[in-house]
């Protein structure tokens, strides 16, 4: 049997075993919902993971500002929240803008005992970034609406906020690099629901370039770059993969798996998405095992390439949760056989 490293380097190089892993994540509302229910899913498949929310991680309607400065209220208890005061929403509060410190990101003396010890023990030595890499926090920091229209009017002081988040995740970066990481994980939902909220071209000139520095740097230390980003990123995922990512986690039907499959099976590793705002919720429990089989026909391949992963939420039908954990597993083999 191949150890753990040697599983996630083959899997990188896209030469890993074709059965499908995938991951289920259970937010604590449904937990609330449906309890101990859900406990059976845990032990269904050796092929799909299921983490379950059994504790709040906050209360409803709790607010923290954020060490940029914006002030977030999340409403539902242990959801997303909602950026409403943003640190730089006049342009006059820019000049004495100071950003977070890097060097305060994580305990860095740990986090390298802490990958010293994961390799030791043949695990795969992960970094991690927030979710809110460069396009997101400049709507935090700027607020979305002042954000594009910096965009579109092309102010230029839209590049003086740009540089400030990538230098700090830059320094950031240098950091996991030099602790010695496998891999480094980042977070920005690019997308609306059918276009990205810039056009193409715009997001090539603001954007793309404080992707590639950062990007660029970890692959040319061997270090693998995982992006997530929500919402439909179909026009720039080549300039994603030119930029240096190695794991993409598109979701499915905002960017269609035909897309996906033309533009990155074979070129790097998909860590799919899986629909939370149709299929799951609204179809039924058939219409879900043949949506989680067609993503697995359409991405997976006998070299692998594929893992999935799915987010529930409030509204999701017990019977939909357990028709695509069973599907998950029904067809992980389907490209082994």
């Amino acid at each position: 049997m191949s150890s753990q490293r040697e599983r996630f380097f083959n899997n990188m190089a896209l030469k890993g075993n074709p059965v499908v892993h995938c991951h289920v994540s259970i937010t604590h509302p449904v937990f609330k919902q449906y309890g101990e229910k859900l406990d059976k899913l845990q032990e269904l498949s050796p092929h799909v993971s299921v983490g379950i929310g059994r504790s709040k991680s906050r209360e409803a309607y709790s607010e923290v500002t954020d060490i940029w400065g914006c002030r977030w209220i999340y409403p539902l208890e242990s959801l997303d929240g909602i950026c409403v005061e943003h640190a730089i929403d006049d342009w006059s509060k820019l000049k004495d803008y100071q950003p977070p410190d890097p060097e305060k990101h994580t305990d860095w003396e740990q986090a390298r005992k802490n990958i010293e010890n994961t390799k030791s023990n043949d695990g795969v030595a992960h970094g991690g970034t927030d979710h809110g890499f460069i396009f997101l926090r400049s709507t935090y920091l700027r607020g979305f609406d002042n954000f594009m229209f910096d965009i579109g009017s092309q102010d230029p002081r839209a590049f003086e906020i740009i540089s400030i988040i990538e230098e700090y995740w830059f320094q950031v970066v240098k950091r996991w690099v030099d602790a010695g990481v496998d891999t480094i994980g980042f977070g920005d939902d690019m997308g609306l629901q059918h276009a990205l909220p810039m056009s193409p071209e715009a997001w090539r000139k603001y954007i793309k370039p404080s992707y590639k520095r950062i990007f660029s740097y970890c692959r040319d230390n061997d270090v693998y770059v995982s992006l997530h980003s929500d919402g439909y990123i179909v026009d720039i995922i080549p300039d994603l993969i030119e930029c240096g990512v190695t794991t993409i986690n598109p979701q499915d039907l905002v960017n269609g798996l035909e897309n996906i499959k033309r533009l990155a099976k074979g070129k790097v590793f998909i860590n799919l998405d899986v629909d939370r705002q149709n299929i799951t919720v609204f179809g039924t429990p058939e219409e879900n095992d043949a949506h989680i089989l067609d993503c697995i026909k359409t991405l997976g391949s006998p070299g692998g390439g594929l893992s999935m992963i799915w987010g529930v939420y409030p509204a999701t039908p017990f019977e939909n949760i357990e028709a695509v954990v069973k599907a998950m597993d029904k067809y992980a083999d389907y490209w082994a056989k």
